[in-house]
Formats: structure tokens, sequence, C-alpha cells
């Protein structure tokens, strides 16, 4: 099986859609550099309000 990226996006704020970037950086355990939703923790905003220090295990969707 092989695949093919069709395009690559972050946003260093929160929108209802991401940009697509030429160019994206991936940083183990992170994310996507720059990103509004990188980092350890959660960074959903409905879901930080109540579960902040909740695991982020959506560091870069495909």
């Amino acid at each position: 099986m092989t695949g093919q990226v069709a395009a690559v996006s972050r946003n260093e704020v929160y929108s209802f859609s991401k940009p697509n970037r030429d160019s994206i950086t991936l940083l183990t355990g992170l994310g996507v550099e720059g990103d509004v939703h990188a980092g350890e923790t959660i960074r959903h905003q409905f879901r930080m309000t109540y579960e902040p220090d909740l695991p982020n295990l959506r560091q870069v969707h495909l």
C-alpha cells in the first residue's frame, strides 16, 4: 500500500480551519511546531476548562 500527502496545515490561533502550509515540523510527543494544539497536555478549548491536565492525544490529525 502506498500513500501521498495532499496537504499539511497548522495554525497559531484557534479558528474553524487551518491554512495549508508548504511544510511543517513534527515534534515528538508534542505535535506540529507552531500549532495551537501542540503540547503535552490537552489543548482543545472546551475540554481545557474542566480537564486541563489530560494528556494531549490528538497531536497530529491524518
